[in-house]
């Protein structure tokens, strides 16, 4: 070999031995391989490298590349290689997905398949007997676990179903055959009539049960079915096929129906060879059913909607003027109703119907329902038996879910956790869609306006019943309303907390001091002596009933009184005789209805007379005789004259009318159609004296005894515990001197009832109507001194609101009107009125008194983080109105309701912000002339 030859083989195997290189070897095989890998190797470290776009690029370009036979080989490395090691269409989605959503994939199955599911592996089993799932199917039936599952226990609901279940005796024709006898078995002579027996028995005793439990009964009736009626004629058109959880309550109800009537015939003698060819047959078709019968159709389809709207709810009445036509408004109070009285309104309203949708309009928050005052309804009490029924009973009135019927809730449940489980519950109990508020908008009721769960596609609940632009504007006002009920509520809750405790305190009072004494008994004569004359016809008949004896005695009693000159005279000739005795008997009725009636008012009189009595005498005993024994024992809770000023008028009040008491007494035991009042009540309105030095030192006794409560511990403690108690029937001794101003206006109501019933002939009319003058002109009197006081009060109030004010107690002055006016400045005097340009400087408020006009700064600031606002005032001058002058300005288009007043000093130019110039200025101007009068008379 040449050296030439040597040199290109070296070149040869050098170029074979090249790595990276473009050129493949085709006949050595082994460096082709070696160099293919290599190859492979470097497009997967580039492939490696690409993004997710090239990469993609390039198996589309490998791809159209390859060849049919290529492509299968693909396919078929898809199908078998890579599925052995990624199984997608055989993976346990229990596996894979997160627990919460295969319990709920689990919660759409019935009884039975979650049974049949808990044998496909451990992982079923596991989930299937968890307790969510079968708690809400427990408590659907009224099942509920007799003791508290421990944490580490689960499955317990699960083994609570099927014991329940297991329960249900339900026995096939044949095992009824075996225990209580065939169908075709001879019968004896005598056993046609016994059996008829038999099944009148079996049947009063069933239908008695039936009743006890058809309360039980309904809890598992789907809602559409009625409590006796075949259940074959009741199906709504809307709902083509059962679902599973209806056709189980069906199964239920009929078992629970057919476990009633088998008790019923074990609690039967047994007898062997007993026919129950006639009971059977016609208790299975009228009382219970198979699950998959076919059902009849609604002869009507449910369209309408009801809403329920509470009274809490700020200016519902705007609500209720916003509700649609066609949907069924039902306002309730908020306060005094219950569950069952909200429930049975419901039912009245729809008169048996059913609606497609029912709104709940009411108070509450995101975690509870503020449903009726003591009622609200949160996680905590949504499952105790009341509110369960009132959902449940609810539920029924709304038409099935396959229907579209559903309930609308406008309060924020949705926004938490606690009121989504209620939801839940609530929708578990009745299988109804429950919707609320996701609460994302904010602001007072705003809430209704955001998103709902478990909306239906199309409207939203508040388009469902509402008009969208009224429910707008109601909308706007609430914010404004809620603080301002905030703020009235805020100052009016201890007031209303005070006198609701006094109210309650002086019933309880009067109804124990009524039930305590025989003061009734006593006064009503009649009675009394009808009682004793049953009495003694009872102890001479010596009954076995004597209750009864004594009822119908009184029976008869009172029914021959009402037959009384009740009978109708009938006459076939009418001659003047007839008419004249016919005449004579009316005048004679209607004189003794007369009698009666006086009689009526004259025993009210003084019965009434007795109590008021009673109540100064409890001054007295409660009151005035345990300090003057104090006083006497040198222990004195007052000093005499403090006594003297409290309680003399007071004890001159209860001697005088015990007097008068002792004449009607006097009068009424020899009480007859003659007899006259009218006398007693003049002689009595002549001693008025004795009144009037009550009513003048009223206001005197009412600061000495607020004066003394305060400086004095013994008789502040003397006060606390004699006060509202049981022997002064809850009320204090304040209270109980307001008998005496009260007791003219009873006293002039039952003069007046007197007078109308007394003929004008009779010797009492006169009488009366003289007392009826003195008794009303002195309840004048008193009406003038609560004028005064009033005045007094108010003076007091305006000396205590103005900064600055002097003492406006000053001989009769009294406050007429207050008005708000702007004063103004003039900028160009020297131009004529329609010219004149005025500026708006401060505000003011003027003060009317009889003799002066009292002019202040009037301030209002507003209160931080709160709308309400404080008015405050600033004493700037006082005028007498005698030197008071009005000048009017005329209205231009610079200034309207203007006027100026110029007092002895200085001058005021105000406006009226509204059209109250001319009513001011009249009120003014008539003050004005009074006092002037009246200062020129002195």
């Amino acid at each position: 070999m040449s050296v030439r030859d040597s040199s290109n083989k070296n070149q040869v195997i050098e170029c074979f031995q090249t790595k990276f290189s473009t050129w493949t070897p085709i006949t050595n095989k082994s460096l082709n391989k070696q160099l293919f890998q290599e190859r492979v190797s470097l497009i997967t470290h580039w492939f490696n490298l690409w993004t997710d776009k090239q990469r993609k690029e390039f198996l589309l370009t490998i791809l159209q590349n390859c060849s049919h036979s290529q492509l299968t080989f693909v396919k078929g490395c898809f199908s078998e290689k890579i599925s052995e090691k990624i199984p997608v269409a055989k993976v346990d989605f229990c596996t894979v997905l997160p627990r919460f959503i295969s319990l709920y994939i689990f919660s759409f199955l019935n009884p039975m398949d979650l049974c049949a599911a808990a044998q496909v592996n451990w992982p079923w089993k596991f989930l299937t007997e968890q307790d969510c799932l079968w708690r809400p199917k427990c408590i659907r039936f009224g099942w509920f676990l007799p003791y508290d599952p421990s944490d580490n226990e689960y499955g317990a609901w699960k083994r609570h179903y099927i014991a329940c279940v297991a329960t249900l005796d339900w026995l096939t024709p044949r095992e009824t055959a075996a225990i209580y006898g065939t169908l075709n078995e001879p019968k004896s002579e005598n056993e046609g009539q016994e059996e008829r027996q038999r099944e009148r028995y079996l049947r009063k005793i069933i239908w008695g049960r039936l009743a006890l439990h058809k309360r039980e009964l309904f809890k598992v009736r789907p809602p559409w079915m009625t409590g006796t009626c075949c259940s074959t004629v009741l199906k709504s058109r809307c709902q083509p096929q059962l679902s599973q959880t209806v056709k189980d309550r069906i199964e239920l109800s009929a078992a629970l129906e057919k476990q009633l009537v088998l008790a019923s015939l074990e609690a039967l003698p047994k007898k062997k060879n007993v026919s129950g060819s006639h009971s059977y047959p016609v208790l299975s078709n009228k009382h219970y059913h198979r699950a998959d019968q076919k059902y009849g159709s609604f002869s009507h389809s449910v369209q309408t909607s009801l809403v329920l709207i509470s009274s809490r709810i700020p200016a519902y009445e705007m609500v209720v003027d916003s509700v649609k036509t066609g949907v069924i408004p039902l306002v309730y109070e908020y306060t005094g109703l219950t569950l069952e009285s909200l429930l049975l309104l419901v039912e009245k309203v729809l008169d048996g119907r059913k609606v497609q949708s029912i709104g709940i309009f009411s108070d509450g928050d995101s975690r509870e329902i503020n449903l009726l005052q003591g009622y609200t309804i949160g996680i905590e009490n949504v499952l105790t038996p009341e509110v369960r029924d009132f959902w449940e009973k609810l539920g029924s009135c709304v038409a099935t879910q396959e229907e579209g019927g559903h309930i609308d809730i406008f309060i924020p449940l949705a926004a938490s956790e606690a009121g989504t489980k209620v939801l839940s519950h609530l929708s578990q109990l009745t299988g109804t869609m429950f919707s609320s508020p996701t609460g994302i908008a904010t602001g007072s009721y705003q809430h209704i306006l955001s998103d709902w769960l478990g909306q239906q596609q199309g409207a939203s609940p508040p388009s469902i019943y509402f008009c969208d632009h009224k429910l707008q504007t109601w909308h706007s006002f609430t914010e404004f309303l809620e603080e301002t009920l905030k703020s009235v509520r805020k100052q009016l809750r201890p007031h209303f907390k005070e006198l609701q405790r006094n109210i309650s305190g002086k019933i309880i009072g009067q109804f124990m001091f009524d039930s305590l004494n025989l003061a009734n008994v006593l006064a009503n004569q009649e009675t009394a002596q009808v009682l004793a004359d049953g009495l003694i016809e009872l102890s001479k008949e010596k009954s076995e009933n004597p209750l009864e004896y004594l009822s119908d005695f009184l029976l008869k009693k009172s029914s021959n009184k009402n037959k009384e000159f009740d009978g109708d005279f009938i006459s076939t000739k009418c001659d003047a005789t007839t008419l004249r005795f016919l005449t004579k008997v009316k005048e004679r009725k209607l004189q003794m209805d007369l009698a009666e009636k006086r009689t009526k008012i004259a025993g009210e009189l003084l019965k009434s007379e007795r109590k008021y009595i009673q109540m100064l005498e409890i001054v007295r005993d409660v009151y005035v005789t345990p300090m003057k024994a104090a006083l006497a024992s040198n222990r004195a809770i007052l000093s005499s004259t403090d006594i003297q000023i409290i309680f003399s008028d007071i004890l001159c009040v209860l001697d005088l009318n015990k007097h008068f008491l002792d004449e009607l007494t006097k009068r009424l035991q020899e009480w007859g159609p003659a007899q006259c009042l009218g006398e007693i009540f003049t002689k009595f309105g002549l001693q008025l004296k004795t009144y009037t030095n009550f009513f003048n030192n009223y206001p005197v006794v009412l600061k000495t005894i607020e004066k003394c409560r305060e400086m004095i511990p013994a008789f502040r403690a003397f006060l606390k515990r004699q006060d509202k108690t049981i022997v002064t029937r809850m009320m204090s001794l304040q209270e109980l001197l307001l008998y005496p101003s009260r007791r003219f206006e009873e006293y002039l109501n039952l003069l007046y009832g007197l007078r109308l019933h007394t003929p004008s002939e009779h010797g009492d009319r006169e009488d009366l109507t003289t007392a009826i003058k003195q008794i009303k002109r002195y309840i004048g009197y008193i009406n003038q001194l609560k004028q005064n006081v009033n005045r007094k009060d108010q003076l007091s109030d305006v000396e205590r609101s103005i900064c600055g004010c002097p003492t406006l107690s000053e001989g009769n002055r009294f406050l007429i009107r207050v008005q708000d006016v702007a004063q103004l400045f003039c900028c160009n005097e020297e131009d004529c009125f329609s010219l004149r340009l005025y500026e708006h400087i401060h505000d003011l408020s003027l003060f009317l008194f009889s003799d002066a006009l009292l002019v202040s700064h009037r301030t209002v600031t507003h209160t931080p983080f709160e709308r309400t606002t404080r008015t405050t005032y600033q004493f700037l001058a006082i005028a007498a109105l005698h030197r008071l002058l009005i000048e009017d300005i005329p209205d231009s288009k610079y200034i309207k309701n203007a006027f100026i007043l110029q007092g002895q000093k200085r001058q005021w130019i105000c406006s009226t912000e509204n059209e109250d110039k001319c009513v001011w200025l009249s009120v003014l101007q008539s003050a004005i002339r009074s006092s002037i009068e009246k200062y020129d008379w002195t």
